[in-house]
């Protein structure tokens, strides 16, 4: 799902990262008003489990995995804009640190998956979420979400120039398709499990913006903290080593899956000094989640004194 550097043109990589600067700002702002005390401890912890989670692919058929984005589950629980700037720290330190995704592709990716994606997910979900078919809804965000994604993805491909015969459009679709139905599952199983905890936390705080519930993170913070450090450190295990849906695709079409504009040590979330094992792995995911949580929070807090200085 993350464009590579080298992939897109230099047109259409450029006017995306032009699009998406002014883009995040206005999120940001937007974010100000919906990010309160009560959120704070999640922005942190939700950000470093989505991540963990994206390192854990799953076999999506045909020799191709994929892995959950979160976008959904992000907006269900936070709101969809600080959502999207999560999701935005996530991509930047993907990038930076892990070289996964293009740097200079990072407009693309965000626009795909942290801006356009939360949006489809989010609305969704927020539609049915107070009638029966509320979980259909949370099913049907996360589905629309990576389908949506993976479709920008291919349609910025073809802008750039690259020739993909119908058939392997066809194919790539039907792959995303697959992995957004998973996408759902997952964010419903995940929801169901975080609202036995608590059952006000999510999107009841999108009703009324002025007024702010209390919520008790007692239960859920340690959880979600714990299944994050597993999923970094023990879940990559068993995590499917088969490439991804765009790396899928290159093979396909005989291409080299995108050309670094530089090389970092924790290059494919492994540590190089430490070899190419479990270990190696463990503690790159482990660094990863430290650096998430540590910006997710700090820009949380920063988000706060900036509404609170407004107010």
């Amino acid at each position: 799902m993350h464009i590579p550097d080298n992939f897109l043109s230099t047109p259409v990589w450029v006017a995306l990262d032009a699009v998406a600067l002014p883009a995040v700002a206005l999120v940001s702002r937007e974010a100000q008003k919906l990010t309160g005390h009560n959120r704070l401890p999640m922005l942190g912890v939700m950000g470093a489990f989505v991540f963990a989670a994206q390192m854990i692919n799953f076999p999506v058929g045909i020799g191709t995995s994929g892995h959950l984005v979160g976008g959904t589950l992000l907006a269900c629980l936070l709101g969809p804009y600080p959502a999207a700037l999560v999701l935005t720290a996530i991509l930047l330190v993907q990038a930076l640190i892990f070289q996964d995704g293009g740097l200079l592709a990072l407009g693309a990716n965000v626009i795909n998956m942290a801006l356009a994606g939360v949006l489809a997910g989010y609305l969704p979900a927020r539609w049915l979420f107070h009638t029966k078919w509320k979980f259909y809804g949370v099913f049907l965000g996360g589905a629309c979400s990576v389908l949506l994604s993976g479709i920008l993805a291919l349609a910025e491909l073809l802008l750039s120039g690259i020739h993909m015969p119908a058939a392997l459009i066809q194919i790539s679709l039907g792959l995303f398709t697959i992995n957004a139905l998973i996408e759902g599952a997952i964010t419903v199983s995940v929801l169901r499990a975080i609202e036995r905890l608590n059952p006000g936390l999510t999107l009841t705080h999108h009703q009324n913006t002025a007024r702010t519930t209390i919520l008790d993170w007692r239960k859920v913070i340690p959880l979600v903290a714990f299944a994050s450090i597993t999923l970094a450190a023990v879940g990559v295990l068993f995590a499917s080593t088969l490439p991804d849906g765009l790396e899928h695709l290159a093979g396909k079409l005989g291409r080299p899956f995108g050309r670094p504009v530089f090389h970092s040590q924790l290059a494919d979330y492994q540590i190089h000094a430490l070899g190419k094992g479990w270990f190696s792995r463990a503690v790159a995911g482990l660094i990863g989640l430290l650096l998430i949580y540590a910006i997710c929070t700090l820009g949380g807090h920063l988000l706060s004194r900036v509404r609170r200085s407004y107010t």
